[in-house]
């Protein structure tokens, strides 16, 4: 299912689109094989919908960008890390339900 607010970012663009980005920005670091990823994918689609225009959501494929993997020190996926115009200010690890998701996102949109 393609959401509109959702992109997939590289170790290529990953500066372009989420260190230069101004505002808020989730990360979602997963993997094709992942069981936990699988379960956390439709809520960080969920998110993508609930706050187009407030927040850049994106997921990393950590087998296909691994420099931005360790850069970001992802030992565990899923990782889902917020930015805030281009800094990491949060980092959550583990499938988690989107209530939590959605509280550790909205304490950087003020």
């Amino acid at each position: 299912m393609a959401v509109a607010n959702l992109i997939h970012v590289t170790d290529q663009d990953f500066a372009q689109e989420i260190e230069q980005h101004q505002g808020v920005a989730l990360v979602d670091f997963w993997a094709t094989w992942c069981g936990p990823c699988q379960m956390v994918a439709p809520i960080v689609e969920q998110i993508a919908k609930d706050y187009d225009g407030k927040v850049k959501v994106a997921k990393v494929d950590v087998d296909e960008n691994q420099r931005i993997t360790m850069r970001y020190n992802v030992r565990s996926i899923p990782s889902i890390l917020v930015f805030k115009d281009g800094k990491h200010v949060e980092t959550v690890v583990g499938a988690v339900p989107k209530a939590y998701l959605v509280e550790k996102l909205v304490r950087h949109l003020s």
